[in-house]
């Protein structure tokens, strides 16, 4: 017989033993790992929003001093949690949209704005703490607490804010 030619018990595919197996442990695969992906990606959402909210107090301040003049980081209607704009006097100097599913929680001295100064400092008549608390709507499992000193910069850190 030439090679290459097939014999008339040669088997092509699989078992139904064999589908039904791999069928079952993707079954249980899945089961595990979905809900471990939904919490990942609720995590890295708010990471994400704390992170642009970091980089936008930033770039606030780095225009209040390029500018010699006072830049506003301000909440959109319906608060932080709806995006907000950098403003320097009536020129819109960028937009960030809202996050899907996160909340932002400020405290009492930001409630819609944050103002840097020309010197990039915020102004001497906030109390602190001047902190936002950034978490994941449904749960407290995913927070990050932006906290700003008397310099104006931002930090932030995982947790809630104290």
């Amino acid at each position: 017989m030439r090679s290459g030619m097939h014999t008339a018990n040669s088997q092509h595919g699989f078992t139904l033993v064999e589908l039904l197996t791999v069928i079952t442990l993707m079954a249980i695969v899945l089961g595990i790992g979905i809900p471990s992906f939904r919490s990942f990606i609720l995590g890295q959402r708010v990471k994400t929003a704390a992170f642009a909210f970091v980089s936008s107090a930033t770039e606030a301040r780095s225009e209040a001093i390029k500018r010699n003049a006072d830049v506003s980081l301000l909440a959109a209607s319906g608060g932080w949690s709806k995006g907000w704009t950098i403003v320097s006097g009536s020129t819109v100097l960028s937009r960030q949209d809202a996050y899907d599913g996160v909340v932002f929680t400020p405290s009492a001295s930001m409630t819609t704005q944050l103002v840097y100064q020309s010197s990039g400092r915020l102004p001497s008549g906030l109390t602190p703490p001047i902190q936002v608390q950034i978490g994941d709507e449904n749960s407290s499992n995913h927070t990050r607490c932006i906290s700003f000193d008397l310099s104006g910069l931002p930090s932030s850190h995982m947790g809630t804010c104290p």
